[in-house]
């Protein structure tokens, strides 16, 4: 059963902003004392319950805890008002102020990041913001975005299509409590012209915690450059990249990407 945590951040107006994020602890309740924890961090129209059984079972097999939690306008977080947009930086913005927040109020230190699609892209903006792996020792990015490519915001509109003319809003209407308000807050900011131009790709050298890099080849969002940037610029990023997968490799190749996370968590846990 998920949790609630309430939080309180700067908002573009001054005023503070009072936030409830829904979350839920994974993995072992007696896990090893020296054990890393780990911290999920969803897609844009993702949340807790869309992680499925993936975090409690990549916890269970590294014998961890985990938490996982919805960000702003997701899940059973508090909604977006339909008349307010995501910023162009608001992966920044949840990176820098936050995910340090969620940390603080929670009292996690030292989590390892474990990311998907825009969840990826906050792993990566976090680690850049802590050159001296002081935060966080390490991160695995999945699916992630530095910058804006056109066959992501072609397969945004694709959604966009499903959304509005088939399914896809009736199956997302049972996991977020204002589905309009988690869907089209991705969009707008995704779709936006303000937005063309995004990229972090200036960040990248900043990483230096060791670094999972994973995608599926076949990624209907993305082209294999998405990880090979973070490479060219972080070299102790490992790359792996995974045949007859989408954009979505936590949930088609399941196992592979267990296995990846566990071999690599191992090898570099402090």
């Amino acid at each position: 059963m998920t949790q609630e945590l309430f939080i309180t951040l700067p908002s573009t107006d001054a005023r503070p902003r009072a936030l409830s994020l829904e979350f839920i602890w994974v993995g072992p309740e007696r896990a090893p004392a020296d054990a890393p924890t780990l911290v999920f961090l969803h897609e844009g129209l993702g949340c807790v319950a869309l992680w499925r059984d993936f975090p409690q079972a990549l916890c269970e097999r590294l014998q961890c805890r985990g938490l996982v939690y919805s960000r702003y306008a997701y899940g059973k977080s508090t909604p977006r008002p339909h008349d307010e947009f995501f910023p162009p930086d608001y992966l920044e913005r949840e990176a820098l102020e936050v995910l340090p927040a969620v940390l603080e109020a929670l009292g996690i230190e030292r989590p390892w990041l474990i990311g998907h699609s825009d969840g990826g892209t906050i792993a990566l903006v976090a680690a850049a913001s802590d050159p001296g792996c002081a935060r966080y020792p390490g991160i695995v990015t999945i699916a992630p975005h530095y910058r804006v490519e056109e066959i992501c915001l072609a397969g945004i509109e694709q959604a966009r299509l499903a959304y509005e003319q088939d399914e896809l809003r009736t199956r997302l209407a049972k996991y977020h409590r204002d589905v309009d308000s988690a869907f089209y807050g991705w969009y707008h900011a995704w779709l936006s012209p303000a937005r063309r131009d995004w990229s972090i790709e200036a960040l990248l050298k900043d990483v230096a915690c060791p670094t999972l890099a994973i995608q599926g080849i076949q990624d209907e969002y993305a082209t294999l450059d998405q990880i090979e940037a973070i490479q060219r610029y972080a070299p102790q990023t490992k790359l792996v990249k995974i045949d007859e997968c989408g954009h979505f490799p936590f949930l088609a190749q399941r196992n592979v990407v267990i296995d990846a996370i566990t071999a690599f968590v191992q090898d570099h846990r402090q």
